[in-house]
């Protein structure tokens, strides 16, 4: 045990700002013994300076050491701006102004020293009060939604709302200071006329010592049927107290680059001259403005006179347009007052009292979505930012069409399964109390921090050495080889940023996912095939990215893999319902496909954001899955080949299995619950028995009760599925908690044969398992170079590199064509054969040959 350890930390990029002070939550991984559960730590800025730090662990070793520990930190003041921090064992510094938390009977009352928020236990507003001292600043903060209901007859289509609002049903505190609170709030949304509940929804606030803001993690569940209850509308909603003459209440929207800043009795009139217009620049720049009542009383008249501008909105309906109106009163016409391509999504609305600004986490990636600003005149104004926007078409849930298409699409099963009914989105956004109307610079300020939030990670040689996640490389260019694998690894994660934005993969429903396979005859992805179209964590590309960040510490990679784990974990994951626990693979609708399996919604793919950001939303999923098995039992995953018979279920090694395992050892690990290491025993102990231990799957029958494995067929569908769909780099990072040397020969007695001819297998086997398919080695290479290094079979491990060198989508990495304004429907780059599948086991097999058998790359 090393008690001098220290680890450096470092900001995700260069800090933005001095303005806007953060609080930051990350994690750190630890060596085997190297941190005890009791033992405490401390942070320290530049020269030293004490950061006030809250740290927790969240997960252990076997052993009961620290694997990961999490940490939390409010960046202001001296540090407001700092790059890097240096953790180590001691005692933390006690903030000058820690979190307090006060449970009363009614709600929790949370205290950063800058800001008191109460925070309701039950009914429709989430936030009783929340003071800036002595000053109201908002209250309110209920869910709103409008559900929408479409009939169609002779003479038309006829649209019918209902409105409803947040009804808690459970809230409870999770953490309670001194750096750090988090209150938890869940319930429904309720029918404001009527007795209907639906929308589970999760709210988590988050509150940081010292800081005069408030977090919010927006979750709900769609429980409804997407041909009668289409989502028209979606936000939350507060209430800001007003006081003051109407031109001292300041509204700021967002735009690309600047703010839309008005007030709702402006000083522009038809007579605004000489002295009135230099007032006016004062107003619009946010300053309070008095009048004289002798000298000023013809002005004064003026503005009595003068239009009452009471509510003001932002829509963003597309990725690249949004509109800003603005109208007298309810009955009148909206008036638009300005528009642009991408709004920051921040929004303030306030008087000679202060006010309120929301910034919004990818506004307008997440389209379409809205900032509105109501009753401005009155004592109670109201903010309500729309997450989907009733400006706009209501949400879409229904399937592409009414029947699937198996064989020309290559979707799953002939069984239509395509239902929202159980997946789940996710919404950011942060709440400042200001003393007065912000400047632009603070407004940019807040724009930036809602853009990429303050993120604090650890140096790529420090995951690596602490084995973060298992088995991977740093890159090295020390040959010319190496060189060009870690140029085509950088130039695949350009070509996918360049095709998010090329192709705009934005969306309420679709940010974050890249879509499958190319189709270069029309230019476009396959967006409308089947299985063809956006990818569900196909082949784990959150994997590759994540381990593509491990290894870099690159800002926008960290991005890109945030945007899907976001997405993935909660579109394609079933959260309540027949298929709880499980995922949809690859549709041209996310929830489209027949075939709902563990693998899309395993903790694996998770796991990474958990542990390096302490996501509690993720830890939630993660919880959700713990017993995906159990669900296989009404839905067979080889239902199509095995009838029902005196197996529970039946299930494959890979992907099935390794998803189980890879939920079991997650739960393992944050909970020290060893029922579910004793299933991952089980398991490999049933494999061990097999005929050819794990080469002998895949098709097994399965007892969730017992976690028992019984060898039963082949699904002639071949052995890259095993290992294609992230088993790999579960399994290896298992065996460092495991330390069971057999389960890892195993894994590369698996690789070892993969590529040998019919005859050798035949000859190993007997003839028993030479004829099954083993077909596609690009995406069995990573279990490949296991079984090479294992062996060290030189042969073996040039074989590996022919395979990465010569595939044909890689080595056109970096070489797109260009396809010209003719030919489609806008001037793109493409490359003909890209493939998403390819890309992530790729980068996944190339990132993991090079750390076992880069000694065997041929230099040139």
């Amino acid at each position: 045990m090393n008690n001098a350890i220290s680890v450096n930390v470092r900001r995700l990029g260069q800090p933005k700002n001095k303005l806007v002070p953060s609080g930051a939550t990350w994690g750190i991984p630890w060596k085997k013994g190297e941190l005890l559960r009791d033992e405490r730590l401390t942070m320290t800025g530049p020269s030293g300076t004490p950061v006030p730090l809250q740290s927790w662990p969240t997960a252990y070793w076997p052993d009961g050491s620290v694997k990961w520990s999490a940490h939390a930190a409010a960046l202001g003041g001296s540090v407001c701006d700092a790059a890097s921090f240096v953790v180590s064992k001691g005692e933390p510094a006690a903030p000058a102004a820690p979190v307090h938390v006060r449970d009363e009977d009614a709600y929790f009352e949370v205290n950063t020293g800058a800001i008191v928020c109460q925070i309701n236990k039950a009914g429709a507003d989430i936030v009783r009060a929340m003071y800036r001292g002595e000053t109201l600043a908002c209250s309110g903060g209920k869910l709103v939604c409008i559900r929408e209901e479409q009939r169609s007859d002779a003479g038309g289509r006829v649209f019918k709302e209902q409105h409803f609002v947040s009804q808690i049903t459970k809230a409870a505190v999770e953490q309670s200071g001194p750096v750090r609170a988090v209150v938890k709030v869940e319930g429904r949304h309720k029918a404001v006329a009527g007795s209907r509940a639906w929308l589970p929804f999760t709210l988590r606030l988050y509150f940081y010592a010292g800081l005069a803001q408030m977090r919010i993690m927006h979750s709900f569940v769609y429980d409804g049927n997407p041909h009668q209850d289409a989502i028209k509308g979606l936000g939350i909603a507060f209430s800001l107290p007003m006081s003051g003459p109407l031109h001292n209440r300041h509204v700021r929207l967002g735009g690309d680059t600047g703010f839309f800043a008005e007030s709702p009795k402006h000083l522009m009139t038809f007579r605004t001259r000489g002295k009135y217009e230099e007032l006016f620049r004062r107003q619009t720049a946010g300053e309070m403005i008095s009048f004289d009542p002798q000298e000023d009383a013809a002005f004064i008249g003026l503005l009595e006179d003068a239009a009452v501008w009471e509510d003001f909105k932002l829509v963003q309906s597309a990725p690249d347009y949004y509109e800003i109106s603005k109208r007298t009163q309810e009955g009148c016409c909206w008036l638009k007052s300005g528009s642009g391509s991408r709004s920051s999504g921040v929004a303030y609305a306030g008087s000679e009292s202060g006010g309120i600004a929301a910034n919004v986490r990818n506004f307008w990636r997440k389209y379409p979505s809205a900032l509105e600003l109501r009753h401005l005149s009155a004592d109670t104004a109201e903010m309500t930012v729309w997450f989907w926007s009733p400006d706009v078409r209501a949400m879409d849930l229904r399937h592409y069409d009414t029947k699937t298409h198996l064989l020309s699409a290559y979707e799953g099963f002939d069984e239509l399964r395509s239902t929202p009914y159980g997946i789940a989105n996710t919404n950011e956004l942060t709440l400042h109390c200001l003393e007065s109307t912000p400047s632009a610079e603070m407004l940019k300020a807040l724009a930036e921090e809602a853009e990429a939030p303050a993120r604090l990670a650890c140096e790529p040689q420090y995951y690596y050495d602490a084995k973060a996640f298992g088995l991977w490389s740093l890159p090295d260019r020390s040959t010319a080889a190496k060189a060009q694998l870690e140029e085509r690894l950088d130039a695949v994660i350009d070509f996918y940023k360049t095709e998010v934005e090329q192709r705009k993969w934005y969306g309420f429903w679709d940010y974050g996912d890249f879509m499958h396979s190319y189709d270069p005859t029309r230019h476009v992805w396959r967006y409308d095939v089947g299985g063809c179209a956006w990818q569900n964590t196909e082949l784990a590309p959150n994997m590759w990215l994540w381990y593509m960040f491990l290894r870099s510490g690159r800002e926008d990679i960290f991005r890109l893999a945030e945007a899907m784990t976001r997405h993935t974990s909660e579109v394609d994951v079933y959260h309540i319902g027949e298929y709880a626990g499980l995922g949809t693979r690859h549709n041209v609708v996310h929830w489209g496909c027949g075939c709902k399996e563990a693998r899309i919604a395993m903790a694996g793919l998770h796991r990474y954001y958990y542990y390096l950001t302490v996501d509690e939303r993720i830890g939630d999923i993660m919880n959700e899955v713990a017993d995906a098995d159990y669900t296989t039992v009404h839905l067979d995953p080889m239902r199509s080949y095995y009838p029902k018979d005196e197996f529970p279920t039946h299930i494959r090694v890979g992907p099935d299995w390794a998803a189980f395992s890879s939920n079991w050892m997650t739960r393992w690990e944050r909970y020290e619950d060893t029922s579910y290491r004793d299933k991952l025993l089980t398991g490999i102990a049933d494999i061990k028995s097999m005929p050819f231990r794990l080469r002998s799957g895949p098709v097994y029958g399965y007892d969730p009760k017992t976690g028992r494995l019984t060898h039963f067929g082949d699904d002639n569908w071949g052995r890259h599925l095993a290992v294609c769909m992230g088993g790999p780099q579960v399994w290896f990072e298992l065996a460092e908690m495991l330390e069971d040397p057999e389960w890892e020969e195993m894994m590369a007695e698996f690789g070892s044969f993969y590529l040998l001819s019919r005859e050798e297998k035949a000859a190993q086997t007997s003839g028993a398992i030479a004829k099954w398919s083993w077909d596609h080695p690009v995406l069995a290479s990573g279990i490949i170079a296991y079984g090479a290094y294992r062996s060290k079979d030189k042969a073996l491990a040039g074989k590996v590199w022919d395979i990465l060198l010569s595939e044909p989508f890689m080595a056109r990495i970096g070489q797109p064509d260009t396809v010209d304004g003719l030919e489609y429907v806008r001037p793109v780059q493409e490359i003909g054969m890209a493939s998403t599948n390819i890309a992530s086991q790729w980068s996944l097999n190339t990132i993991l040959s090079l750390e076992l058998l880069a000694d065997s790359l041929p230099e040139g």
